[in-house]
């Protein structure tokens, strides 16, 4: 299976924050050959560790999370499906929006949408409020009371699909394209001996509270962790300094939630294996599991590496997969570098 594959793969699992359980089982998967040991903790995070065999090594982590972005059904009302948000979805984009309503078997619904034809002039002209808007499922009230419980999660239906020559567009890209590059780093490493005791988690909860990398990083107690997350592709209508070219390789992000040595060891990295790289300033926090795991018990040295998405938090993220397959040969060459004695504390 080739990155290309493994992501359309995971892009397709139906898993929103707080119930991970399919991604995690398929994450845990995906880990085995590759690491010694693979779990899952209380959180619902995959944590698989790979031990270098010397006395004292120091611990890495390497993170991405499981989540998607999603929505969960509150209450039902003439067959219709109230809700509410699983993660940061914006209700400009769910009018007439088809969806995956997960009950034990599967529900295919869309959001109910006024046509234009009855709208009225005002109400053309803005975005109808989440408390506002209804899926249907094409079902009556007691049909669907028996069908839907209460809190049953819901996710974007959409498949993915080659874009171009070199780029995937699909749901659940953020973050499920990072973990197949923490897999993909693995796959690189996998004939190298290392100096440290690596371990890499597929975290839950990201889009909501920062749960999962929380309790996983306070359990791993790492020395050094890397957030590995997206971050906003360029496109036309974006603004030009918050933004980055797809194909532009990873972006290394560089301000108080990164330790400062490891930026500066990410970027030389990047140039000694020319491998094209940006820069992400971040004033304040990251918007990644990086800003909780650097304050995990007394501290961890952190680095945030991202890869650029267009469309973020949409049921048609896009990346470019050149870029995905950098990152991965950045971050195995920025763990074989670790371990020698000559880093920083912080």
């Amino acid at each position: 299976m080739d990155s290309k594959e493994r992501l359309t793969y995971l892009s397709q699992i139906n898993a929103p924050s707080g119930f991970e359980t399919p991604a995690a089982r398929a994450a845990q998967a995906l880990l085995l050959p590759l690491m010694d040991e693979v779990s899952i903790d209380r959180m619902g995070s995959v944590i698989g560790a790979r031990r270098c065999g010397k006395a004292g090594a120091k611990r890495l982590l390497l993170d991405a999370h499981l989540d998607e972005i999603g929505l969960i059904v509150t209450g039902i009302e003439e067959g219709f499906l109230r809700f509410t948000q699983l993660g940061g979805v914006d209700p400009r984009m769910l009018p007439n929006r088809e969806l995956t309503v997960l009950t034990p078997t599967p529900l295919f619904g869309v959001v109910a949408c006024l046509p234009p034809h009855v709208q009225t002039a005002e109400s053309a002209q803005a975005a109808t409020a989440m408390d506002q808007l209804y899926i249907d499922i094409g079902m009556t009230q007691a049909e669907a009371k028996q069908a839907v419980p209460i809190g049953t999660p819901v996710v974007f239906r959409a498949p993915c699909t080659p874009l171009g020559a070199g780029q995937l567009c699909g749901k659940a890209m953020d973050d499920r394209s990072c973990f197949a590059a923490l897999v993909r780093t693995l796959e690189l490493l996998q004939d190298h001996p290392l100096d440290v005791d690596l371990y890499v988690m597929g975290s839950t909860r990201e889009e909501i509270s920062g749960a999962g990398a929380k309790a996983g990083t306070f359990a791993i107690h790492p020395d050094w962790c890397v957030a590995v997350d997206v971050t906003h592709g360029a496109t036309p209508d974006a603004p030009k300094h918050r933004t980055f070219p797809v194909g532009g390789g990873p972006a290394i992000g560089v301000g108080p939630n990164m330790t400062h040595w490891m930026t500066e060891r990410l970027q030389k990295t990047a140039r000694e294996k020319d491998i094209p790289y940006q820069l992400e300033v971040m004033g304040g926090s990251s918007g990644t599991n990086g800003w909780h795991m650097q304050v995990s018990r007394e501290g961890v040295a952190t680095a945030v590496l991202s890869l650029p998405l267009k469309y973020m938090h949409s049921p048609v993220e896009t990346l470019d997969l050149a870029d995905l397959e950098q990152l991965a040969q950045l971050l195995a060459a920025f763990t074989l570098s670790l371990g020698k004695g000559a880093e920083p504390p912080c």
